[in-house]
């Protein structure tokens, strides 16, 4: 989709210049223009303002303590200051107060427009390096799918509406990787280029959230020293992502509501609405669908979210996807702690296939974190697996059926300690027995009972 025209606002009393910088900048920019630096303060209230060209001198509030107040209330705004004559020590104020460049009236028509594209050009140089400093903290949470068919259909249905710009409705479990689908989404759609905000409603104060989302002007509330924007307006040219929510007050669903029906949000304290672009993407793990039923969520809002619905499977649905999952997650942590660990014996592995995955892929990534960080080889073994793992995924259908779960418990406890105990003493069985203080012939029986001869052979042998 083509690039939002960016929005410039020009505050000048002399009518003359007005129409002429008007006449320079419109083909390339919605142009705004006013006489006084309150309408200007107005303006910035009512409309998304990107660029502004500011005169010096003006009726009222002059132009640098407008400048002033700009700076503080709206720091993403780039400002050109404009003079009749050229004053070196004002000029040097205004960059001092943040203003991007200092020109006077007898400017050439086409210096003029290189140094608002320039201005424009930097604005969108800062929020491109955001934008990447947000990928970088985000590359943690690569959406990485697996092979199962389960997420072979949910993978073909995001191919399919990605570039739709339509609303999608991702369920799921915690820590499924809803958000990872959502930036998977984002990524592959016509607004790839424009900024991804994420929400996660439930993290959010419930005093805070209507501000969060939609903004507020200056003196609002006690404590809104300046105006801020919201995730909406933050969200424009790109794509919004709403985490949770089912947790959304009911007065701001109506809200809500209203902001994706007409593209435009009304600030906490505002007087006028503000238009957006947007594209939204929201995420529960609860059923929505039961909340209508029970009053604590809009009908109306339900049909609206619910254009697209995709759900994600918890990792307990999905077993077969758990080893290549793992084994990039191995290979990025060992990347970042610089170790030469390349992936996860197979005892390893067997004993995580059992495990029941109440946290889904956030738990998988946790654990293969922890796992590389204290494996000291290049494979992970059944040592390096928490004692909390091992004995969450004993079977009891294939114990004995004359053991205990108490047994079982035990009998892993000391399976995972007798394997930390070889791997210090590189595998040496006769070194582990002087270490343990045991007898050689004793220590030989528990690891018979325990199935660790092979291990300990085939570890030894790597």
């Amino acid at each position: 989709m083509p690039p939002t025209q960016k929005t410039i606002l020009i505050v000048d009393d002399d009518e003359g210049m007005r129409d002429t910088l008007t006449a320079i900048l419109k083909r390339d920019y919605r142009v705004l223009s006013t006489s006084t630096g309150e309408d200007g303060l107005l303006r910035l209230k009512q409309t998304r303002v990107d660029l502004m060209l500011l005169d010096v001198r003006l009726p009222g509030i002059g132009g640098l303590d407008l400048l002033k107040q700009v700076r503080e209330q709206h720091e993403g705004l780039e400002v050109i200051m404009i003079s009749a004559i050229t004053e070196v020590e004002t000029a040097v104020q205004a960059m001092k107060l943040g203003a991007y460049h200092y020109i006077t009236k007898e400017f050439d028509y086409d210096a003029l427009r290189g140094l608002v594209r320039n201005a424009s050009e930097r604005q969108d140089l800062r929020n491109r390096v955001e934008s990447l400093t947000a990928q970088v903290e985000a590359q943690n949470q690569e959406f990485v799918t697996g092979t199962s068919a389960a997420m072979r259909s949910v993978v073909s249905l995001v191919q399919k509406v990605a570039a739709l710009d339509t609303t999608v409705l991702i369920t799921g479990e915690s820590g499924t990787g809803k958000e990872m689908l959502a930036r998977r989404i984002h990524l592959e759609s016509d607004r790839r280029r424009g900024p991804f905000i994420a929400v996660n409603l439930a993290a959010v104060p419930s005093e805070l959230v209507e501000s969060t989302l939609f903004g507020h002007e200056r003196g609002a509330f006690t404590g809104a020293v300046r105006q801020q924007l919201g995730k909406f307006e933050l969200a424009n040219g790109g794509t919004l992502f709403l985490d949770e929510i089912g947790d959304l007050r009911l007065d701001l669903q109506a809200k809500l509501l209203r902001a994706i029906q007409e593209n435009e949000v009304e600030r906490v304290g505002g007087r006028h609405p503000v238009r957006v672009d947007f594209r939204l993407l929201v995420a529960t793990n609860a059923d929505l669908g039961v909340a209508v039923q029970q009053g604590r969520f809009r009908e109306d809002l339900f049909y609206r979210i619910n254009v697209i619905p995709v759900r994600l499977p918890p990792l307990r649905e999905r077993l077969e996807d758990i080893e290549q999952l793992l084994n990039v997650f191995v290979r990025r942590y060992a990347l970042r702690f610089r170790k030469m660990v390349r992936g996860v014996e197979p005892a390893a592995m067997a004993v995580l296939h059992r495990y029941a995955w109440p946290g889904n892929i956030r738990e998988l990534q946790n654990l293969a974190e922890r796992m590389v960080a204290v494996c000291d080889a290049t494979e992970i073994t059944e040592a390096d697996l928490p004692l909390e793992v091992l004995v969450a995924a004993l079977d009891a259908n294939q114990a004995d059926p004359a053991g205990s779960v108490l047994d079982q418990a035990v009998a892993a406890f000391e399976r995972s300690y007798l394997l930390k105990a070889l791997e210090k003493q590189e595998w040496s069985v006769a070194a582990t027995a002087r270490h343990l203080r045991l007898p050689l012939s004793t220590l030989k029986h528990r690891m018979a009972r325990l199935g660790l001869n092979e291990v300990t052979r085939r570890l030894r042998d790597v």
